[in-house]
């Protein structure tokens, strides 16, 4: 599994705004991350939202973005889908209910990162359905660590 991208948010725009207009936090992309476990991500926007909480980081896959892109014809940042983690390597879907590791650091893998209504807004028209089955994952994290994107891909 090779690590792209790194974001954390210090606030919501999508969640918890239904009937709402967006908000305008920005994800912020960097080379590393404190992951503390049961927690989240340290000045993530979920960072210790609640007990146990099954999307303390969300993983996105660098393939479903690219196929995206060209399926939708549209060019946009990885950060467009609010996900912490962008990876390629892995099928995220069979991570699903298994722990894993990367960059030392111990995951659990909840469920699907479901896309919503707000992808039509975020990414383009259709993009809601055309990510069904493809929306990231959500995990707990298992153990602290610091992640870092991968070093091939540093500057990319």
């Amino acid at each position: 599994m090779q690590i792209h991208h790194l974001y954390i948010s210090p606030g919501h725009n999508f969640y918890g705004h239904h009937g709402l207009p967006p908000d305008d936090h920005e994800m912020l992309e960097l080379d590393e991350v404190d992951c503390v476990a049961s927690k989240g991500l340290q000045g993530d926007r979920f960072f210790d939202y609640k007990p146990d909480y099954k999307g303390q980081v969300t993983f996105f896959s660098m393939e479903v973005h690219e196929r995206l892109q060209e399926l939708l014809g549209k060019t946009y940042s990885p950060s467009s889908y609010r996900r912490n983690i962008v990876v390629s390597g892995v099928d995220l879907n069979g991570l699903i209910g298994m722990e894993f590791e990367v960059g030392g650091v111990r995951f659990s893998g909840s469920c699907e990162a479901a896309p919503c209504y707000w992808m039509e807004q975020a990414i383009a028209e259709g993009a809601e359905e055309a990510m069904k089955g493809n929306g990231g994952l959500r995990a707990k994290i298992l153990s602290d660590g610091v992640l870092e994107r991968s070093p091939s891909v540093v500057g990319a």
